[in-house]
């Protein structure tokens, strides 16, 4: 069974920031790893991703403000998340691509209050 551990969310209050991480065992190859959010009863929505190359993606709504990056030494993506605002509180999930499926975390709870 392999296992994302994620860590790092929390409370904050409007213009603060978090970073969150998300590491994967060694044990599976990865090519792309990134983070999603979701809140109760809506679809899951993508907020970054990197490549094993380092070509990122982000979410209109969290450019200049979230930057993910890689450590592919540990198989472990970060998201450091700056100028944060209420509409950004959800759960954060990590999910990690390999050629043959994709693994998902258990999630991590950020919560911005105004």
């Amino acid at each position: 069974q392999v296992q994302l551990v994620e860590s790092g969310g929390g409370l904050v209050q409007a213009g603060g920031s978090l970073r969150l991480s998300c590491a994967a065992p060694m044990t599976i190859s990865i090519s792309s790893m990134g983070w999603y959010r979701q809140l109760p009863g809506k679809r899951r929505e993508l907020v970054a991703t990197v490549t094993r190359g380092g070509i990122t993606n982000y979410a209109d709504s969290v450019k200049g403000r979230f930057t993910i990056s890689r450590d592919n030494a540990k198989n472990t993506v970060y998201l450091q998340m700056d100028s944060l605002k209420p509409e950004d509180t959800a759960d954060y999930v990590c999910n990690a691509d390999t050629p043959w499926t994709t693994y998902w975390g258990q999630g991590t709870q950020v919560t911005v209050s105004s």
